[in-house]
C-alpha cells in the first residue's frame, strides 16, 4: 500500500503544471529571451568593473590632492591606475569550478592550458579544456578597460592632475554613453565565466540552462 501510495505521488509531482522549467521544449521563445536579458541585466554589477569603478572613486580625491598634484602625486595616481587596470583584467579571467567527490567550490584563472586555482594541491575541474582562456574573454576584458578608463580618464581630479582640458560636455556625456554600450555588450554576448563575485544563489540561469 505505501509503495502505491509513493508511485502516485511521483507522478503527481512529474505531471505537476505549474513545475517552473526555466528554457522548457515548451516554454514560448519570447519568454526565453526576455529570461536571458533579465538574466543578463542581473549580472552586470559583476560584469561591469563596479568595485574597480568605487575605489577609485574613494582614492583619486586624496592621491591627486584634489587634483592640486605635486610630482609624487602623480606618480602614486599612475600606479594606482595601473593597479585598477590590473585588477579588471583579473577579475574577468577568474571562475569556479566544483570539485566531482565532495562539490567543494574553488576558484581560480584562466589560463591558455586551462584553470590555474588557487588552492596549493592545484586540484583541477573534471573538463580542464572547458575552461581555457579564449577570445571572448579578451573581449569581457577589453569592455571592462573601457569602461574603466573612460571613467577615471575624465575624472575631474585625474584630469586637473595631468593637466588634460576637455570641453564638459564631453566629460559629462562619455562615461554615460560608453557605460550604457558596454552594458549592452555585456548583456547580448554574456561571459561564461563564474568568477570571483558571481551570484551563485541564482542557479537557475538561463544562460546556462540552455546549454
Amino acid at each position: 500500500m505505501d509503495n502505491d501510495t509513493c508511485k502516485v505521488l511521483i507522478e503527481a509531482r512529474h505531471d505537476d503544471p505549474y513545475d517552473d522549467d526555466i528554457g522548457g521544449a515548451d516554454e514560448p521563445h519570447l519568454i526565453y529571451i526576455l529570461n536571458l536579458i533579465l538574466n543578463g541585466t542581473a549580472r552586470l554589477n559583476v560584469l561591469l568593473p563596479t568595485a574597480t569603478i568605487l575605489a577609485f572613486t574613494i582614492f583619486a580625491p586624496l592621491l591627486t590632492n584634489d587634483g592640486r598634484c605635486s610630482r609624487l602625486n602623480r606618480w602614486f595616481m599612475a600606479s594606482f591606475l595601473a593597479a585598477c587596470v590590473a585588477s579588471c583584467v583579473f577579475f574577468t579571467f577568474t571562475d569556479s569550478f566544483r570539485a566531482a567527490a565532495s562539490g567543494r567550490l574553488y576558484y581560480g584563472v584562466a589560463t591558455p592550458r586551462g584553470i590555474w586555482t588557487f588552492n596549493a594541491r592545484r586540484r583541477g575541474p573534471p573538463d580542464p579544456a572547458a575552461y581555457r582562456l579564449t577570445w571572448s574573454d579578451l573581449f569581457h576584458a577589453l569592455l571592462s578597460l573601457a569602461a574603466f578608463l573612460t571613467f577615471a580618464g575624465l575624472h575631474g581630479d585625474v584630469m586637473e592632475c595631468y593637466y588634460v582640458k576637455l570641453p564638459r560636455k564631453v566629460t559629462n556625456t562619455a562615461p554615460l554613453v560608453v557605460g550604457f554600450v558596454v552594458s549592452v555588450l555585456f548583456v547580448v554576448f554574456p561571459s561564461k565565466r563564474k568568477g570571483i563575485g558571481y551570484p551563485f544563489l541564482l542557479q537557475r540561469d538561463a544562460v546556462f540552462l540552455k546549454q
